[in-house]
């Protein structure tokens, strides 16, 4: 889906996001954990990545397997492209010093994730991926 490259945007992709894992039946676990991963990828593509004008794209992939629910195993991967070129985020996320009231995003997507990575995308701008697994 696209969204604005606003607050509000970011803020509805999350929502959304939520609302879909929840309608494909995901853990309880593995949402919570997206919703976090969504929100800060989304919030990064309005803040860090927005061009004027251009919309940002949320994709989620879910996989589950099949089997009883205790055994099963379940893959979320969740896309956010966004039309900036020039700005990626860093391959070694920097810890925040005290006192700062930002940074700690990636942080998070880096903690909750199994793994993450950025690539291009064709025609202009980049897609920032993460994995989480649950199982």
């Amino acid at each position: 889906m696209l969204f604005s490259s606003t607050r509000r945007g970011a803020r509805l992709a999350r929502l959304l996001a939520v609302g879909q894992l929840r309608q494909w039946d995901a853990p309880f676990g593995l949402v919570e954990r997206a919703e976090a991963v969504v929100a800060e990828l989304a919030a990064n593509a309005a803040l860090h990545g927005r061009v004027p004008g251009r919309s940002f794209r949320l994709m989620l992939v879910f996989v589950p397997t099949a089997g009883p629910p205790v055994r099963r195993h379940c893959l979320l991967r969740i896309e956010v492209t966004d039309a900036c070129e020039t700005r990626h985020p860093p391959e070694a996320v920097p810890a925040p010093r005290p006192g700062d009231e930002a940074g700690r995003g990636l942080l998070l997507v880096e903690a909750l994730a199994e793994r993450w990575g950025t690539e291009p995308y064709f025609p202009s701008g980049k897609t920032v991926w993460a994995e989480v697994v649950d199982g």
